[in-house]
């Protein structure tokens, strides 16, 4: 059936239209649903509105007042600032699903709103959006980690599924650790990844993406279906003594990405050893190498 024939179930405000406000407002629309009004501040938002939503932005208050369910897509440390706003305004939330996609945030940020009658639901798509066209491809297939009270469980796996996602469940309490382990594994990569390739462009490689991608492909592909068993190089095999050269370059050539290198090293090793994939005497001749001791 086209979207067209689907009957218009929710009206969808978007507060925040940036790049992931945008992509699940457009995403809600595929679904059926009908997004009426969208906010933001800067003229990257105006024209996400206006593409892919087919709108002029609104302000704040016009957003709740049209809509049925509202997305809080800003970054953040705006957003409990936003909440405590809109409840403080007075804005009349009641019976209003209040849908925030913060991975750090649970359900309490949404505390002030919920006090008004808005029904909270935190819904976090496990993605990268970079604002380009295919950023809504990705959300088929894309898990999200869901947070909701127990009578709304079946509205956020509802709207979750619409979207093409696939909802896990993540407790309230447990989202801080939950985002610190998608960050650290997202953004850090893309960090080291960049951090690599610098360097080999220092020394005169000229296309280091090419070289690294099927080196890191194959990693992935191997930590994915392995864990850490997929591990591979000089920690796990116990070359302290490429370690220490490593370090010992990149003081010279990149002393701020030194201490990094230590630092993923001696986790590294702990992670190794701990898992019998190296033994400790090569453990001890690592951290001999790195300059500390590894189980403090």
């Amino acid at each position: 059936m086209e979207t067209s024939d689907r009957p218009a179930r929710l009206a969808v405000g978007v507060l925040g239209a940036g790049r992931v406000g945008s992509v699940l407002g457009a995403a809600l629309m595929l679904a059926g649903h009908r997004v009426v009004a969208a906010s933001g501040v800067s003229d990257a938002s105006a024209r996400r509105a206006a593409d892919r939503l087919g709108l002029a932005l609104s302000r704040p208050d016009e957003v709740i007042a049209r809509s049925d369910l509202v997305l809080l897509t800003v970054p953040d440390d705006v957003l409990p600032g936003l909440v405590s706003g809109l409840a403080a305004t007075g804005a009349d939330l009641r019976g209003k699903l209040l849908v925030h996609a913060s991975g750090a945030y649970g359900l309490g940020v949404l505390d002030p709103a919920a006090e008004a009658g808005a029904l909270p639901l935190a819904l976090h798509p496990v993605m990268t959006f970079t604002g380009r066209s295919d950023d809504l491809t990705r959300l088929n297939g894309c898990s999200f980690g869901v947070t909701a009270p127990d009578l709304l469980r079946p509205v956020a796996e509802a709207l979750v599924i619409e979207m093409g996602g696939e909802p896990v469940w993540i407790a309230d309490r447990d989202r801080p650790l939950y985002h610190a382990a998608l960050a650290g594994a997202a953004n850090h990569m893309v960090t080291l990844v960049a951090e690599s390739q610098e360097l080999l462009a220092k020394i005169g490689v000229e296309h280091p993406g090419r070289m690294l991608g099927p080196l890191l492909s194959a990693a992935l592909d191997n930590v994915l279906r392995l864990g850490i068993s997929g591990l591979t190089g000089p920690v796990v095999r116990g070359d302290a003594g490429t370690v220490r050269k490593h370090v010992d370059a990149l003081i010279l050539a990149a002393p701020e990405a030194a201490d990094a290198y230590v630092a993923l090293a001696r986790l590294t090793a702990d992670r190794a050893l701990a898992a019998g994939l190296l033994k400790p005497e090569a453990a001890e001749r690592l951290l001999d190498a790195l300059g500390g001791n590894i189980w403090t």
